[in-house]
């Protein structure tokens, strides 16, 4: 129960604080159980980024966990400040960004470096959200090429895993099943029906992701991908002391010179961004078409408000390769839907977004749960990838109305994929205009009328 209650068809409550509406749990939305186990489970995700930190920042494994513990303060802001969506990174933009670190020193020069990278990617916000340009430009690009962001998105996250020496080829047996069995879960139209049956089905469908990951993971562990873990209780030890010697405020602040270097990256990873928030404005249309009973508000300036604070709490606090992005797309999907099943299942899709990541937070703490998911970290990161991809690909191609946009955003997100958004933007304005657009130069296209005709004689 909360304090506020909702009346029917309105928005949830909240207290208003300027651009944003702050919602506090137990205060204006309730606790969520399912999200909350979901959320034990899936905050597994956000430690596969130590790896990457300890490799390309060479940071040590407890100042990458502190480096965690603030991208956890970051992923709870959303729900609180008043955006629906569930917070992620920008993950397919991660190999894009792996690319650039790749050019500096593991250190001081690489984390200036992804100072600079996040610190453009937080202005680029910034100017986008307190301008309003954000909403307009979702409304100025044209359909195929919305679509096209998304679908090439989803490739390149396919693309990360299933190519030669990617993840599933090292570990296929786990991560073929485990995807699978997330696939047939929360898509398949044959288990929809053994969830108007079937009680217990409903109650699986309600943890998302969850009973495909743990069925990877003991999969993996019983083939041999991956060690058995060695589980140890307690809290877990993040070195916030010995952090400050990896930040900027110690290392120094980057030159002009890596600024303007990191300027591609910075604007390929908002494309990607942007591609991120086209799939929550479908997924949030969606969900609010199929419940009457609360009115899902989704400003798109305001997202892009949480993104740029985010992602500055990140530049000086816990530069980041994952970056801050709008929305974790595959748990976003899974809450959406489990959000349709009624108020009975979540009560609003604040408390779905609030309760899972609040929950997430507290299990960074927790030392038997980040110990017995610590060898398995690369099955959650694989599956919310391969997810993602598919989850794009159905979205993207779910809003092509006629062939012409279908074959214009298929091509732009191929080209995307394989050569970089700026690539593939280019490829998509191109043919918008040459394929798409019912007139050229001014030039109309409408059929000459007999009138016409009359008057030319």
């Amino acid at each position: 129960m909360q304090l506020y209650q909702r009346k029917h068809g309105e928005e949830q409550p909240y207290w208003k604080a300027g651009p944003f509406k702050v919602r506090l749990p137990f205060v204006h939305y309730r606790w969520e159980t399912a999200e909350m186990f979901q959320a034990l489970i899936m905050f597994v995700v956000s430690l596969g980024m130590i790896p990457l930190l300890e490799k390309y920042l060479g940071l040590p494994y407890d100042v990458a966990l502190a480096y965690v513990v603030v991208c956890g303060i970051g992923f709870m802001l959303p729900a609180l400040l008043g955006t629906p969506y569930v917070p992620g990174w920008v993950t397919p933009g991660i190999p894009v960004v792996l690319l650039f670190l790749g050019n500096y020193e593991p250190g001081p020069e690489a984390i200036q470096a992804l100072f600079a990278l996040q610190f453009l990617v937080f202005i680029i916000f910034l100017v986008l959200g307190v301008t309003r340009l954000g909403s307009a430009l979702v409304r100025f690009i044209p359909n195929s090429m919305k679509s096209g962001i998304i679908i090439g998105a989803g490739i390149a996250a396919l693309m990360g895993e299933i190519s030669t020496g990617g993840r599933l080829a090292n570990t296929p047996i786990s991560l073929v099943i485990g995807s699978l069995v997330c696939l047939y879960l929360m898509f398949s139209v044959s288990f929809r029906g053994l969830t108007d049956r079937f009680p217990f089905a409903k109650k699986i469908v309600n943890y998302g992701m969850v009973p495909g990951m743990l069925i990877a993971i003991f999969i993996g562990i019983a083939v041999g991908e991956y060690k058995m873990p060695d589980i140890q209780f307690g809290i877990t030890s993040p070195n916030f002391k010995e952090m400050w010697n990896y930040l900027p405020f110690t290392v120094g602040f980057p030159d002009a010179k890596v600024f303007m270097l990191a300027i591609p990256t910075a604007i390929i990873s908002y494309v990607i961004a942007f591609g991120d928030i086209i799939v929550g404005q479908s997924l949030m249309q969606r969900a609010d078409e199929l419940r009457s009973d609360e009115k899902i508000e989704n400003n798109i300036d305001r997202v892009h408000l949480v993104t740029a604070i985010r992602n500055a709490l990140h530049a000086f606090f816990a530069p980041y390769p994952g970056l801050a992005g709008p929305i974790w797309t595959a748990i976003a999907a899974t809450m959406a839907e489990r959000y349709k099943h009624g108020r009975h299942a979540m009560e609003s899709i604040y408390s779905g977004a609030g309760t899972f990541w609040i929950s997430g937070f507290i299990a960074l703490f927790l030392l038997p749960l980040v110990t017995f998911f610590q060898p398995v970290l690369p099955i959650a990161l694989s599956l919310t990838l391969l997810l993602t991809g598919y989850i794009c690909l159905m979205v993207g191609f779910e809003q092509l109305t006629n062939n012409t946009e279908r074959g214009i955003a298929g091509t732009m997100g191929v080209v995307l994929a394989v050569y970089g958004a700026g690539w593939g933007l280019a490829t998509g304005a191109v043919l918008y205009i040459l394929v798409e657009r019912t007139h050229l130069l001014k030039f109309s296209t409408v059929p000459k009328t007999e009138t016409d005709d009359a008057k030319l004689d």
